[in-house]
Protein backbone atom coordinates (compact mmCIF):
# COMPACT_ATOMS: atom_id res chain seq x y z
CA UNK A 1 0.00 0.00 0.00
CA UNK A 2 1.28 3.46 -0.84
CA UNK A 3 0.15 6.81 0.52
CA UNK A 4 1.27 10.36 -0.21
CA UNK A 5 1.28 13.47 1.91
CA UNK A 6 1.55 17.18 1.26
CA UNK A 7 0.99 17.50 -2.47
CA UNK A 8 1.68 21.02 -3.74
CA UNK A 9 0.55 22.97 -6.78
CA UNK A 10 3.89 22.62 -8.62
CA UNK A 11 5.70 19.38 -9.40
CA UNK A 12 8.97 20.48 -7.77
CA UNK A 13 7.18 21.54 -4.59
CA UNK A 14 5.16 18.32 -4.56
CA UNK A 15 8.32 16.25 -4.94
CA UNK A 16 9.91 17.97 -1.98
CA UNK A 17 6.86 17.50 0.21
CA UNK A 18 5.92 13.90 -0.66
CA UNK A 19 6.32 10.92 1.64
CA UNK A 20 5.89 7.52 -0.01
CA UNK A 21 4.89 4.78 2.43
CA UNK A 22 5.54 1.32 1.09
CA UNK A 23 7.31 -1.96 1.91
CA UNK A 24 10.50 -3.78 0.99
CA UNK A 25 10.48 -7.14 -0.76
CA UNK A 26 10.22 -8.92 2.59
CA UNK A 27 7.32 -6.75 3.78
CA UNK A 28 9.32 -4.38 6.02
CA UNK A 29 7.48 -1.05 6.21
CA UNK A 30 9.45 1.96 4.98
CA UNK A 31 8.93 5.62 4.19
CA UNK A 32 10.75 7.37 1.34
CA UNK A 33 11.10 11.15 1.25
CA UNK A 34 13.45 13.87 0.10
CA UNK A 35 16.45 14.64 2.29
CA UNK A 36 16.74 18.12 3.82
CA UNK A 37 19.36 20.03 5.79
CA UNK A 38 17.49 19.02 8.96
CA UNK A 39 18.51 15.39 8.36
CA UNK A 40 22.18 15.88 9.20
CA UNK A 41 22.07 13.80 12.40
CA UNK A 42 20.02 11.06 10.75
CA UNK A 43 22.64 10.92 8.01
CA UNK A 44 25.53 10.81 10.47
CA UNK A 45 23.84 8.01 12.43
CA UNK A 46 23.19 6.01 9.27
CA UNK A 47 26.77 6.33 8.01
CA UNK A 48 28.08 5.23 11.42
CA UNK A 49 25.93 2.06 11.19
CA UNK A 50 27.39 1.04 7.84
CA UNK A 51 29.96 -1.72 8.00
CA UNK A 52 33.54 -0.76 7.16
CA UNK A 53 33.16 -2.62 3.86
CA UNK A 54 29.96 -0.75 2.94
CA UNK A 55 31.48 2.63 3.88
CA UNK A 56 34.49 1.82 1.72
CA UNK A 57 32.33 0.85 -1.25
CA UNK A 58 30.21 4.01 -0.94
CA UNK A 59 32.75 6.64 0.13
CA UNK A 60 36.01 4.94 -0.98
CA UNK A 61 37.03 5.09 2.70
CA UNK A 62 36.27 2.76 5.65
CA UNK A 63 36.49 5.58 8.21
CA UNK A 64 33.56 5.35 10.69
CA UNK A 65 33.30 9.15 10.93
CA UNK A 66 33.43 11.18 7.75
CA UNK A 67 34.82 14.74 7.67
CA UNK A 68 32.24 17.42 8.45
CA UNK A 69 32.71 18.85 4.96
CA UNK A 70 31.50 15.57 3.42
CA UNK A 71 28.42 15.44 5.65
CA UNK A 72 27.64 19.07 4.90
CA UNK A 73 27.75 18.37 1.16
CA UNK A 74 25.42 15.39 1.58
CA UNK A 75 22.75 17.52 3.30
CA UNK A 76 23.28 20.61 1.12
CA UNK A 77 20.20 19.68 -0.91
CA UNK A 78 18.17 22.17 -2.95
CA UNK A 79 15.98 19.80 -5.00
CA UNK A 80 17.40 21.05 -8.29
CA UNK A 81 21.21 20.98 -8.44
CA UNK A 82 21.41 18.46 -5.61
CA UNK A 83 18.53 16.01 -5.37
CA UNK A 84 18.46 13.39 -2.62
CA UNK A 85 15.99 10.84 -1.31
CA UNK A 86 16.25 8.83 1.87
CA UNK A 87 14.43 5.90 3.45
CA UNK A 88 13.29 5.36 7.03
CA UNK A 89 12.27 2.02 8.52
CA UNK A 90 8.90 2.95 9.98
CA UNK A 91 8.47 -0.33 11.86
CA UNK A 92 11.94 -0.28 13.45
CA UNK A 93 12.56 1.09 16.92
CA UNK A 94 13.42 4.78 16.64
CA UNK A 95 12.54 4.80 12.93
CA UNK A 96 16.17 5.01 11.75
CA UNK A 97 17.41 6.14 8.36
CA UNK A 98 18.33 3.03 6.37
CA UNK A 99 19.40 4.34 2.97
CA UNK A 100 19.96 7.35 0.74
CA UNK A 101 20.47 8.21 -2.93
CA UNK A 102 21.96 11.41 -4.34
CA UNK A 103 22.21 13.12 -7.71
CA UNK A 104 24.45 16.17 -7.91
CA UNK A 105 24.40 18.33 -11.04
CA UNK A 106 27.76 19.30 -12.43
CA UNK A 107 28.71 22.96 -12.11
CA UNK A 108 27.32 25.14 -14.85
CA UNK A 109 23.71 23.97 -14.34
CA UNK A 110 23.78 21.52 -17.24
CA UNK A 111 21.72 18.39 -17.73
CA UNK A 112 24.32 15.96 -16.36
CA UNK A 113 25.38 15.02 -12.86
CA UNK A 114 26.65 12.25 -10.60
CA UNK A 115 24.69 9.46 -8.90
CA UNK A 116 25.40 7.63 -5.62
CA UNK A 117 23.50 5.23 -3.36
CA UNK A 118 23.99 3.65 0.07
CA UNK A 119 21.89 1.15 2.05
CA UNK A 120 22.52 -0.12 5.59
CA UNK A 121 23.97 -3.63 5.52
CA UNK A 122 21.00 -5.36 7.15
CA UNK A 123 18.61 -3.88 4.56
CA UNK A 124 20.66 -4.71 1.49
CA UNK A 125 19.19 -7.17 -0.99
CA UNK A 126 15.57 -6.28 -0.14
CA UNK A 127 14.83 -3.92 -3.04
CA UNK A 128 15.43 -0.64 -1.21
CA UNK A 129 18.11 0.70 -3.55
CA UNK A 130 15.80 0.27 -6.55
CA UNK A 131 12.90 1.95 -4.74
CA UNK A 132 14.98 4.97 -3.75
CA UNK A 133 16.53 5.15 -7.21
CA UNK A 134 13.06 5.18 -8.79
CA UNK A 135 12.10 8.22 -6.70
CA UNK A 136 15.38 9.96 -7.44
CA UNK A 137 15.25 9.44 -11.19
CA UNK A 138 11.67 10.71 -11.47
CA UNK A 139 12.69 13.79 -9.47
CA UNK A 140 15.79 14.29 -11.64
CA UNK A 141 13.80 14.15 -14.87
CA UNK A 142 11.35 16.73 -13.49
CA UNK A 143 14.31 19.04 -12.80
CA UNK A 144 15.94 18.61 -16.21
CA UNK A 145 18.74 16.35 -14.96
CA UNK A 146 18.79 13.76 -17.72
CA UNK A 147 22.18 12.00 -17.52
CA UNK A 148 23.97 10.66 -14.44
CA UNK A 149 27.52 9.37 -14.16
CA UNK A 150 28.16 6.56 -11.68
CA UNK A 151 31.61 5.81 -10.23
CA UNK A 152 31.78 2.32 -8.71
CA UNK A 153 34.69 0.48 -7.14
CA UNK A 154 35.38 -2.53 -9.35
CA UNK A 155 34.65 -5.01 -6.54
CA UNK A 156 31.20 -3.51 -5.81
CA UNK A 157 29.16 -6.23 -7.52
CA UNK A 158 25.81 -5.11 -6.07
CA UNK A 159 26.15 -1.55 -7.38
CA UNK A 160 27.17 -2.86 -10.79
CA UNK A 161 24.07 -5.07 -10.92
CA UNK A 162 21.91 -2.09 -10.01
CA UNK A 163 23.21 0.26 -12.70
CA UNK A 164 23.25 -2.47 -15.36
CA UNK A 165 19.60 -3.24 -14.57
CA UNK A 166 18.90 0.44 -15.30
CA UNK A 167 20.46 0.08 -18.76
CA UNK A 168 23.44 2.23 -17.79
CA UNK A 169 26.31 2.26 -20.29
CA UNK A 170 29.81 1.22 -19.21
CA UNK A 171 32.21 3.98 -20.24
CA UNK A 172 35.52 2.74 -18.88
CA UNK A 173 37.57 1.72 -15.87
CA UNK A 174 40.59 3.29 -14.23
CA UNK A 175 42.50 2.74 -10.97
CA UNK A 176 39.99 0.16 -9.78
CA UNK A 177 36.94 2.38 -10.45
CA UNK A 178 34.34 1.42 -13.07
CA UNK A 179 32.53 4.25 -14.82
CA UNK A 180 28.93 4.10 -16.06
CA UNK A 181 26.62 6.65 -17.66
CA UNK A 182 22.92 6.40 -16.89
CA UNK A 183 20.24 7.90 -19.10
CA UNK A 184 17.58 8.96 -16.60
CA UNK A 185 14.58 8.35 -18.86
CA UNK A 186 15.91 4.91 -19.84
CA UNK A 187 16.46 4.08 -16.18
CA UNK A 188 12.87 5.00 -15.33
CA UNK A 189 11.63 2.87 -18.23
CA UNK A 190 13.64 -0.12 -16.96
CA UNK A 191 12.22 0.32 -13.47
CA UNK A 192 8.68 0.68 -14.79
CA UNK A 193 9.13 -2.60 -16.65
CA UNK A 194 10.17 -4.36 -13.43
CA UNK A 195 6.66 -5.51 -12.51
CA UNK A 196 8.06 -8.14 -10.14
CA UNK A 197 9.13 -5.36 -7.75
CA UNK A 198 5.95 -4.03 -6.07
CA UNK A 199 7.86 -1.47 -4.00
CA UNK A 200 9.33 0.10 -7.12
CA UNK A 201 5.91 0.21 -8.78
CA UNK A 202 4.42 1.82 -5.66
CA UNK A 203 7.01 4.59 -5.79
CA UNK A 204 6.48 5.23 -9.48
CA UNK A 205 2.68 5.36 -9.11
CA UNK A 206 2.92 7.72 -6.15
CA UNK A 207 5.16 10.18 -7.95
CA UNK A 208 3.11 9.95 -11.15
CA UNK A 209 0.03 11.00 -9.18
CA UNK A 210 2.01 13.89 -7.72
CA UNK A 211 2.61 15.24 -11.21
Amino acid sequence: MTTMEGQGPRKTKAMADISVHSALNDGTAVCLRTITTDDEQLLRDGIAKLSADSRYLRFFSPAPILPDAVIERLVDVDGHDHIAWGAICTECEGQPAIGAVHAVRYSGHGRAGEFSVAVLDEFQGRGLARMMTAALLVHCLAEGLTVLDVHILSENAAAKRLVKSLDAEWTGESAGVAEYRLDVAAGIAALRADTAAPGVQNVLRALARAG
